[in-house]
């Protein structure tokens, strides 16, 4: 490829987040910055960290091939304070973008087929491979997971997750990796961008796995919501 495609990439999923930016040529991604963000700020420094990252590489947001947005599984809030932000600057400036798993995303960088997540309250999100290669994501507790076929690897970066599959999956290697980011993303899904395979903005959505509390409980969801 001769053309070199200037990406960002926002993931507010988890505990901490990140923006990246990189340029895709040749078949490589080069991470051209990455601005790591708390999570509980994510609202007011997430498009501020764009701006700082296109201010950095000397560029603007109207340059921008396409945007990778890691829509879930994760903190409610946080998923949805991402979504918003990429729609925000997509729209705005007529950017392609593509979603991604987060999951998807920590297998990935961990060169395995299979991945996890804690998922509070004794459960976790979870990838496993059928058979065909076809990854399949999930919420399981101990006894969603007793019904599984245990990977014989996985890859995990919270302790939560690690002690829940270890009890219930003794065989399975755990494979312990650092949180995947949003530069992770961006050399995961740089080849899918060059080959045009976007969403439908208008129908964008995150990829929640687990219902909220507001349609659980029919209650609303506090704003530090971290399911």
């Amino acid at each position: 490829m001769s053309e070199s495609l200037l990406l960002l990439a926002i993931d507010t999923c988890g505990p901490t987040g990140s923006v990246a930016l990189g340029r895709f040529s040749g078949g490589l991604v080069e991470i051209a910055g990455q601005v790591e963000l708390e999570g509980r700020n994510y609202s007011s420094t997430l498009v501020a960290a764009v701006g700082e990252l296109l201010a950095q590489a000397g560029t603007k947001l109207s340059l921008l091939h396409a945007i990778v947005a890691v829509n879930g599984p994760g903190s409610f809030t946080g998923v949805r304070v991402g979504l918003s932000a990429v729609k925000g600057l997509a729209e705005g400036a007529r950017i392609p973008v593509l979603a991604v798993s987060r999951l998807e995303v920590l297998a990935a960088a961990a060169g395995l087929a299979a991945a996890a997540l804690d998922a509070h309250r004794h459960e976790i999100y979870l990838r496993i491979e059928e058979a065909g290669g076809r990854g399949v994501e999930l919420l399981a507790g101990a006894d969603e997971l007793a019904l599984l076929a245990p990977p014989p690897r996985i890859a995990l970066c919270d302790e939560a997750a690690v002690l829940l599959l270890a009890s219930v999956w003794p065989a399975t290697e755990l494979v312990r990796v650092a949180p995947p980011t949003a530069a992770d993303a961006l050399r995961l899904c740089a080849p899918r961008i060059a080959s045009g395979e976007f969403a439908d903005l208008a129908l964008l959505d995150g990829h929640y796995l687990r219902k909220s509390d507001a349609e659980i409980f029919g209650e609303p969801v506090a704003a530090s919501e971290h399911p």
